[in-house]
């Protein structure tokens, strides 16, 4: 049982990776963009953004990993 969450687990890693380098590799002034109207965000807002996506992530695994 263990090894398969490993291998499910580095699976989700490379996945992340993937979508992670995407958006640099097709657009890199896009990206760029994203990241300077980013660096505006206070840090209250950027926690907010970061417990919606622990919580999307959270509902995609209790959904459809089951």
């Amino acid at each position: 049982m263990g090894g398969r969450f490993w291998e499910l687990a580095l699976g989700a890693c490379a996945l992340v990776l993937i979508f992670e380098g995407l958006l640099p590799f097709v657009s890199p002034a896009v990206w760029r963009a994203v990241f300077q109207r980013a660096m505006q965000f206070s840090d209250g807002q950027i926690r907010f953004l970061g417990l919606l996506s622990l919580l999307a992530g959270l509902v995609l695994l209790v959904f459809f990993a089951s």
